[in-house]
């Protein structure tokens, strides 16, 4: 209350309670009188200690006997004592009806605005101002779970900001006006009243604030920050949606941002992943030009060394914004993307018409009844590998499949099913370890083949591994087989005979040489880029981003959907082609499918060297089960990947 209108009151009273014998005003009398008809109402106002009733029920006299009081009202009780402050708030956004009591609660229990009890107090002010401003619900509910409404509500910080601490109190604008002290251009300085360390640091240090300053467009704090819902922005869940926030304003670069390494393991909720705060800092961030700027190329080197401790200055050189697809952004890797996307677009169109067309012959070839030939699984049987040969095949398999379900995710890392397959095996962090430990797997298994070959062809001096049937090496023969396969699938001529190898498994068998030379390589750089930089320049990582991105796509594209059709999904050998697991296949199918070999095996007397006795039915059912386990993971990814390609 306003001290000169409290003494005021005070002496008035006074003056005429000594002058109450005298006159015996009947109005006045109502001080003495008004306990006996209204005991129950017992005032316990702290902030009205010294008024008496007929000072707010200013129009009561005796003759009010049997009749109700008029209710009290701010014009009618208030005004003689708040007037400034109800001229104030009739120019509020309150000016519509809002009285003194809707705000300040029962006349007779309004308590002084620093008593916790008041129904103004910070803590109470949000439920008094929330029952009104329930929509949208998001305003108080959004306050109740910030980091203001946790330090008042749950930590008891009386000193948090409440509702009236960025709204005012009784001139409260509507933030429309740029009078209102929680409007867009005033945010930084009633922020700023709590928060002064960070809002002298925003205005002078960063090209937000100085656009501020200078009355330009530009983001200021409740643009980051929310205004009800303001988040620490420590926490994960702040951290990982910072990018769409900074996103909100430099849209370029959140594309290219998400397209990256860091913006990819940010989606699938790599929390300690670099974001735009990490290297632009908040709320000093200023142009790269700028000296002063954390992403100055003199400054970068400290940026990314926070990350990354084998940090060089050509490490720095490598860009995280950059777009392959781009010329004029850096144009050896606009070759780079060109070279690789045509080898993947090429290589899927060839074998996708192929197989296509294959697909169709075999098809026509069922109904006709040209496969409807059983082989004895229960008969003789010949040896195709060895064990070393099926047991490195179960290892290209399973290092394979660890590699593509880490690895998809975040190749594919908007699809809905990559975060449900990065929550499957543990997060971004379990899945970066299975990658890379699958990683290591893969060159150990090269390791042990490109040994065992050094054995046979120079310790062994074995004949035949670079030319001939039984080389892997493409061949002319292969052209003819390919062709007479083509013509085949065309009802032209016959099917060619099978020989030890086929064209489509040469390819199949060279793949792997390219794919763990460019697979591997480019996967080292990026697992190693502080010791490959010591020679080459940044730009090479963004390279080998593109190469290791767009060819394990190839890889398993190639490998779940071509290979799978070659091997086993073909109606020839569905659902499945046991071989690679037992290392032998029946007599009457080598000799349906591999005539040539069994001719030549004949003509050399070797058949006898290669016969064994078949498969037990716990080898046999061990073999089913495991490759079925395989094919349904690798058909499952293969479909995520067309799902995710159709929704790019």
């Amino acid at each position: 209350m306003n001290t000169v209108a409290r003494v005021s009151g005070l002496l008035w009273r006074s003056f005429w309670l000594l002058l109450l014998p005298i006159f015996a005003s009947p109005t006045l009398a109502q001080e003495i009188d008004c306990a006996e008809c209204h005991e129950d109402v017992v005032t316990h106002s702290t902030a009205h200690p010294d008024l008496v009733c007929q000072e707010c029920h200013t129009n009561v006299t005796r003759e009010h006997e049997g009749s109700d009081l008029e209710p009290l009202t701010s014009e009618n009780s208030c005004a003689e004592c708040h007037g400034k402050i109800l001229r104030g708030l009739g120019r509020s956004v309150h000016d519509d009806g809002v009285s003194c009591i809707d705000c300040h609660g029962e006349p007779h229990e309004i308590q002084v605005a620093d008593n916790l009890a008041s129904a103004m107090s910070p803590v109470n002010q949000i439920k008094q101002c929330g029952a009104c401003h329930d929509t949208p619900a998001s305003l108080i509910e959004g306050y109740l779970t910030s980091e203001h409404g946790k330090a008042l509500l749950l930590s008891g910080l009386i000193d948090a900001p409440s509702c009236s601490d960025c709204h005012g109190d009784h001139r409260i604008l509507s933030i429309s006006s740029n009078k209102a002290p929680a409007a867009h251009e005033n945010s930084p300085e009633m922020c700023g009243s709590c928060h002064l360390l960070l809002l002298e640091k925003w205005k002078n240090q960063s090209t937000h604030g100085q656009h501020w300053q200078a009355g330009e467009e530009g983001p200021v704090c409740i643009d980051c920050h929310a205004t009800h819902e303001v988040a620490d922005p420590t926490t994960a869940a702040s951290r990982l949606a910072s990018a769409d926030t900074c996103g909100g304003c430099h849209g370029e670069y959140l594309t290219t941002f998400r397209d990256g390494f860091h913006g990819k393991a940010n989606d699938l909720g790599f929390v300690s992943g670099a974001t735009c705060a990490d290297c632009h800092t908040p709320h000093n961030n200023l142009p790269a030009e700028d000296p002063s700027s954390s992403v100055n190329p003199a400054n970068l080197v400290a940026t990314c060394g926070k990350c990354h401790s084998d940090v060089t200055q050509s490490f720095v050189s490598f860009d995280p914004h950059n777009d392959p697809t781009n010329p004029d952004d850096n144009y050896v890797v606009y070759i780079v993307w060109v070279f690789m996307t045509t080898l993947l677009i090429g290589v899927f169109a060839f074998f996708g018409l192929h197989d296509i067309l294959w697909l169709q012959r075999s098809l026509v070839g069922t109904l006709r009844g040209e496969f409807s030939e059983k082989f004895d699984s229960s008969g003789q049987y010949v040896r195709r590998f060895t064990k070393l040969n099926s047991r490195m095949h179960v290892a290209v398999i399973l290092t394979f499949l660890l590699l593509a379900m880490t690895g998809l995710p975040l190749k594919f890392h908007a699809a809905p099913w990559a975060q449900l397959l990065i929550n499957l095996l543990g997060g971004i962090d379990s899945a970066r370890f299975i990658h890379r430990f699958a990683a290591i797997g893969t060159f150990g298994y090269m390791v042990i083949h490109l040994g065992h070959l050094f054995v046979r062809g120079v310790m062994d001096k074995e004949k035949g591994l670079l030319w001939g049937p039984n080389s892997m090496v493409p061949q002319p023969k292969d052209l003819r087989d390919f062709a007479a396969n083509v013509r085949y699938f065309l009802y032209l001529g016959e099917r060619p005979p099978g020989d030890r190898w086929t064209y489509f498994e040469k390819f199949d068998y060279l793949a792997v040489f390219w794919g763990v030379m460019i697979i591997g390589l480019s996967g080292l750089m990026l697992w190693l880029p502080g010791l490959f930089t010591t020679i080459l320049p940044g730009w090479a990582l963004n390279a080998a981003y593109v190469i290791h991105s767009d060819e394990a796509l190839l890889a398993t594209g190639f490998i779940f959907i071509f290979h799978f059709f070659h091997t086993h999904l073909r109606p020839e050998s569905f659902p499945m082609d046991p071989v690679v697991f037992l290392g032998k296949m029946p007599l009457q199918q080598f000799q349906v499918e591999r005539p040539l070999e069994y001719q030549r095996m004949l003509d050399e007397d070797e058949l006898n060297n290669y016969l064994v006795d078949a498969p037990t039915p716990a080898e046999l059912r061990h073999a089913y089960i495991w490759g079925t386990v395989f094919l349904l993971i690798g058909v499952t990814l293969a479909i995520g990947i067309i799902l995710a390609l159709l929704g790019h």
